[in-house]
């Protein structure tokens, strides 16, 4: 894309990456308002969440679930000199599919703090995130929660596709919670990333994290 074709598509108020990802979330979920929540203060005026914005879909595909998706990792608003750039931002944003969890009352607001929680890691490490990337939760994902998901694998979104905005290149992963066992076996064997993947889809093809899976 040109900069007159940008200029003459979109204006200085157009959030352009956020509608690039609304796009995909409505091609998936049409006419499916989700809940949005947003930060009290934006990150950029000082706020503590670098996210601006996650919004969660209530899927019925597989099984009911919540689907998450973030706002932020990748360059959201209209900027020229993100024009055309190989990747927008750092190059993705998070998705996590949830099946819901009783305790949770219909409200799993511990999932947004903790897509906070890995945001601040990325932001002020400069650590960012590609397929098959694990990590640790340092205990139960949910806090004082008697689960054995404790770790996080990184995944695609089994049904989005990498997309070409704009600002560059976003890829959408997806977090899936995995048990202390699986992850001990990732520390000792992290050639196998890929292989556990493909045996939780056996069951479970949307990777939908169940907390109370053992």
């Amino acid at each position: 894309m040109t900069l007159d074709e940008y200029k003459k598509q979109f204006s200085e108020d157009d959030a352009v990456g956020w509608m690039a990802i609304d796009q995909e979330f409505e091609r998936l979920y049409p006419n499916l308002e989700p809940k949005h929540y947003a930060p009290p203060i934006p990150y950029i005026l000082g706020g503590e969440d670098p996210l601006d914005g996650i919004s969660i879909y209530e899927s019925k595909k597989q099984t009911d679930h919540f689907h998450f998706v973030t706002y932020g990792f990748s360059e959201l608003y209209y900027n020229e000199e993100k024009l055309d750039d190989e990747f927008s931002k750092w190059g993705f944003e998070l998705t996590f599919r949830l099946k819901p969890f009783e305790p949770d009352n219909g409200n799993p607001s511990w999932a947004i703090i903790m897509l906070q929680n890995i945001a601040r890691y990325v932001f002020d490490s400069g650590n960012w995130f590609e397929e098959f990337h694990y990590m640790p939760a340092n205990g139960p994902i949910r806090l004082d929660t008697d689960t054995d998901i404790t770790a996080l694998l990184i995944v695609a979104d089994p049904e989005i596709e990498k997309k070409q905005t704009p600002h560059g290149e976003v890829s959408f992963l997806q977090i899936v919670g995995i048990t202390s066992a699986e992850y001990e076996h990732l520390k000792e064997n992290p050639e196998t990333a890929e292989q556990l993947v493909h045996k939780l889809k056996e069951n479970n093809p949307l990777l939908i994290t169940d907390l109370t899976r053992k």
